[in-house]
């Protein structure tokens, strides 16, 4: 064993040697007056502080540019969710890159230079203008300048990847300096930048970034406390199937008034219902309880949802599974924001948008819910997803349109109101419902449908593959539909128009959710 490994030592003390010449040899145009300087700028770190401090200066200038002017501001939606702008951005990422740099020089100078203590190497070979006024005195083995510079490029990246790509290009120049300088061999600089790499990454793995925390709970609401009902008017369809639901309400909340309809009464008694009662009361299906969530916001009233339906996924989401649910909700007051989708123009083309709780949908995706819903509690939801991927549409033409301004065709386009889980084409849940987001997720035209689909389905949390391709965005813009192209949401289906838009009111809704669900 000790002959491997003095072999292999002298293999890499062959091949150091034999860069480091090669290096000192070739001329490098523009690279001597600019190197040398560099390498000095970086003792102590000095070079990385001071581009900190551009960083978050350069990040603030540019945020307040990036302002509107007084009097033209925007009004701030309610709620303590802040955008994080890009002056917090990169006060973070110089925060970061100088941590990770501190991480980097306490291990280097501590632990690394004291473990193996290797000669500088001879400057022989290096040209005199070249080489440093002072030379260090420290060991070779690693380069604390790579460490750090290392450190700090990642450290920035982490917060802010354009930052971290300003950056990295004078890191480089600085790891490879040490070399060029001759004060460093090249397996010196290339052990102590995976170590600064590894500080940057340790930092994060003990204070996360920004993109790594969780989102928030729900930005809380105030809403009235209506502990048996007063002032509630809850409007039941009593073709949801809630009967049941429906006598359940009354017994719990004997003071709310109950409003039971038909489908073509729904519209109308909803937006009576919106402008008596303090709260409304919606007891259906997602189509139902969409309607309702539409006057609510319109309103600016409360909205409690009574699960009743065939399908019940705003209420699930929410983590309402039964009446009892929201009744202790209402009983407290306990109440949460939530995001409202919309599709622009709205149903039939008409000038009023259209919105979505959950889903929007063009191509396949109707059926393949339908199939899943179907399999799912026999089998699971996974297997149920790719059953249901396998059996929809074959045969048919995948669907043309253009998306995002590029012309593609396509055989599922999928909009959801807020970041579902799994990644996958058959989502399934959402543990935030006040994001800002559309969850977008497509699945590409080709030969052999049912093929393609399985396939997207077995790609699971895969965000992008050949067949599957999944986005988070504010904003979706679909044209070159063809007349009578379906579009699905909450359950509803209806003709799309030839082009749209797909955004979202950001916690426009007020709903009850009880408090221990937080």
């Amino acid at each position: 064993m000790s002959q491997v490994r003095a072999r292999v030592t002298a293999l890499l003390g062959a091949w150091d040697r034999q860069v480091h010449h090669a290096v000192a040899a070739r001329h490098w145009p523009l690279a001597e007056p600019v190197l040398p300087r560099l390498s000095r700028s970086a003792n102590h770190g000095l070079l990385w502080l001071g581009t900190a401090a551009g960083i978050a200066a350069l990040g603030r200038v540019a945020g307040s540019l990036a302002k509107p002017p007084t009097g033209q501001q925007p009004p701030t939606p309610p709620g303590p969710r802040r955008p994080r702008t890009l002056e917090t951005r990169s006060r973070r990422a110089a925060v970061r890159g100088v941590a990770s740099l501190a991480l980097a020089s306490a291990a280097i100078n501590t632990i690394g230079k004291r473990s193996v203590r290797r000669a500088r190497p001879l400057l022989d070979a290096v040209p005199v203008i070249r080489q440093l006024k002072r030379q260090p005195f420290t060991t070779s083995f690693p380069s604390g300048h790579a460490a750090s510079a290392a450190a700090f490029a990642t450290g920035v990246a982490l917060e802010s990847k354009s930052w971290g790509a300003v950056v990295a290009p004078v890191a480089a120049s600085v790891a490879f300096s040490r070399v060029y300088t001759g004060v460093h061999y090249p397996s010196d600089v290339l052990v102590g930048a995976a170590l600064g790499v590894g500080a940057a990454f340790a930092l994060r793995g003990a204070v996360p970034t920004r993109s790594q925390l969780p989102p928030p709970g729900p930005p809380h609401a105030d809403a009235p406390a209506l502990r048996d009902g007063d002032g509630l008017v809850v409007v039941v369809n009593r073709q949801a199937g809630s009967a049941d639901s429906a006598r359940l309400v009354h017994e719990l909340l004997p003071l709310a008034e109950l409003v039971e309809c038909r489908p073509d009464e729904l519209a109308a008694e909803l937006e009576k219902a919106a402008g008596r009662g303090r709260v409304l009361g919606i007891l259906g299906g997602d189509g139902t309880v969409n309607r309702a969530a539409t006057f609510a916001a319109a309103r600016g009233v409360p909205l409690a949802v009574f699960p009743g339906g065939t399908l019940n996924h705003f209420a699930y989401d929410l983590g309402i599974e039964t009446v009892q649910d929201t009744c202790r909700a209402l009983a407290g007051g306990e109440a949460v924001r939530v995001d409202l989708g919309r599709f622009t123009p709205g149903p039939g083309g008409g000038a009023e948008p259209g919105h979505f709780l959950n889903t929007f949908s063009l191509g396949v995706y109707p059926e393949l819910v339908r199939i899943r819903e179907r399999w799912s509690p026999r089998i699971g939801g996974w297997p149920a997803g790719v059953l249901a991927a396998a059996r929809v549409l074959r045969g048919e033409h995948p669907l043309e349109a253009e998306v995002q301004g590029r012309r593609r065709p396509m055989w599922m386009l999928f909009a959801g109101n807020g970041i579902y889980q799994p990644v996958g084409p058959t989502p399934g849940n959402r543990q935030y419902l006040a994001d800002g987001l559309l969850d977008v997720r497509v699945v590409h035209g080709g030969r052999w449908p049912g093929l393609r689909l399985l396939a997207a389905a077995l790609a699971g949390p895969l965000s992008r593959s050949p067949v599957h391709a999944a986005q988070k965005l504010h904003q979706l813009r679909i044209s070159g539909l063809a007349p009578g192209t379906p579009l699905a949401y909450d359950g509803e289906v209806t003709a799309a128009p030839r082009e749209l838009v797909v955004d979202k009111q950001v916690e426009v809704l007020t709903v009850y959710r009880p408090q221990a669900l937080l």
